[in-house]
């Protein structure tokens, strides 16, 4: 029995996931953009809306201040 090392064996699982993926894929759902509208003005309200959906889904998950990074700007 050969024993492996653990690059070799990294190495033999790595390439056994990149060889087996094409059997195992699945149909990907990919986020359908919406369809522009015709009027700027009707392009503009759904936009606003959409930010307004999406800023009061991400309001519903709490936030400790300790899981912002901190960010430090410099001139």
């Amino acid at each position: 029995m050969t024993k492996f090392t653990r690059r070799e064996l990294a190495a033999a699982l790595s390439m056994s996931a990149v060889l087996l993926a094409p059997l195992q894929a699945q149909p990907q759902v990919q986020a359908q953009a919406p369809a522009l509208a015709a009027n700027p003005d009707d392009e503009l309200k759904a936009s606003r809306a959409q930010l307004r959906d999406n800023a009061d889904q991400l309001d519903k998950f709490p936030l400790p201040m300790a899981a912002e990074p901190a960010t430090i700007f410099k001139a």
